[in-house]
């Protein structure tokens, strides 16, 4: 006879003045984007510890118990499994969008809430679920604003360096899908195939006119860019990376100025709200740097949490509305996520100024945006 499993401790049976966990789930070892990983912590807990200020979760402290995925979505499961024991109240986190998918997966299989701070990767469930909710923008949005950015700029001759991966391949598609009808080709380079040097000789071969990396930081990511940079027939070429490389400083200090002028996508508004700008300014004490909009992620994402916890009658996504550090958040259903999603989050192209590498510009923004139709939008942190 199966011996049932023994029941998982649940919010409910806290103690009274127990602190309310939330798990944080962020990538903090390689092969996860380990500086992605520690701004998403370093706001959560800046957002975790402001919400204690205000009173934390009806008189109790709110806490973070973090595990880190290291980008892989077993481990990641198993530290759901784990947290659920523990009693977590919620789920937050997670950088990479195929671990956030099974977290996500596991997550609503268990009953836990679970708030995704960063992941895009647009089906982050496969079928409509109660218990998840997202702040980043899905993939499919961003990406088609890259597109149009592209578009914008002259390019109708892409070519992706990509690698083997779920996310690449459905960022390739989305590119795909949305410079063809505008009269755009999209040719795939296989990174996993392919040296730096044979894709400068494809690049010059296929007369594209811009290429974008979709491929790991550093390697080979590093390598493809110095490899163009380096060779003269590829001079007026036009490098991308829409997944966001260049947003952290491991970028500049491996590249220097040839890693300026390299366009990406950034979830974050022309102008941070008055929260934000103070925000911005506790981040970059805690990192010792300036924060990526990552840390801006993980603060709101915090923020949302306590918000939700606070309500009576436990997390319920459609009735959170939260002054976030880039707008006011409130959640929807978008067809294809699956999930309950901020329909308002912020995108635009960036890139490190090739005059300051250290300064970003904004070169484009998404007038589609949510921010954009309450007029909340301004200049960059």
């Amino acid at each position: 006879m199966d011996t049932p499993p023994p029941p998982r401790r649940s919010a409910a049976t806290r103690p009274e003045g127990a602190s309310v966990r939330v798990g944080a789930l962020v990538p903090l070892t390689r092969p996860g984007w380990t500086e992605a990983g520690r701004h998403l912590l370093a706001g959560l807990e800046l957002g975790v510890r402001e919400a204690n200020l205000t009173g934390g979760i009806g008189g109790r402290p709110l806490a973070l118990a973090v595990r880190d995925t290291a980008a892989d979505p077993r481990r990641a499961v198993a530290a759901v499994d784990a947290l659920a024991d523990l009693g977590v109240a919620a789920l937050a986190g997670e950088y990479h969008s195929v671990t956030a998918r099974s977290v996500a997966t596991r997550a609503d299989a268990l009953g836990l809430p679970f708030l995704c701070s960063s992941a895009v990767l647009d089906a982050l469930a496969e079928q409509p679920v109660e218990r998840v909710a997202r702040l980043s923008p899905p993939q499919s949005r961003g990406w088609r604003v890259y597109a149009d950015f592209l578009l914008g700029a002259g390019h109708r001759r892409v070519a992706v360096a990509a690698q083997r991966s779920v996310y690449w391949a459905a960022g390739a598609r989305v590119l795909r899908e949305h410079l063809a009808p505008r009269g755009g080709t999209v040719a795939e380079l296989d990174m996993d195939a392919l040296t730096p040097a044979a894709v400068c000789d494809e690049l010059v071969r296929r007369r594209a006119t811009a290429l974008l990396l979709l491929a790991g930081h550093p390697e080979p990511a590093v390598s493809v860019v110095r490899a163009v940079r380096g060779d003269r027939r590829l001079a007026a070429l036009t490098i991308g990376a829409p997944a966001g490389q260049p947003e952290f400083a491991c970028w500049a200090t491996a590249l220097g100025g040839d890693g300026a002028g390299v366009p990406f996508l950034r979830y974050l508004p022309a102008r941070l709200t008055p929260l934000g700008e103070r925000v911005r300014r506790d981040l970059r004490a805690r990192l010792g740097e300036a924060p990526s909009f990552v840390a801006f992620e993980g603060y709101d994402t915090a923020a949302v949490l306590a918000a939700a916890l606070r309500a009576p009658g436990g997390v319920s996504w459609p009735g959170v509305e939260v002054a976030g550090t880039r707008g006011r958040i409130t959640f929807s259903r978008t067809p294809g996520t699956g999930v309950w999603q901020w329909a308002g989050a912020p995108v635009q192209i960036t890139d490190r100024d090739p005059a300051a590498p250290d300064r970003f510009r904004v070169l484009h923004t998404d007038r589609r945006g949510g921010q954009d139709r309450q007029g909340r939008q301004g200049t960059a942190a």
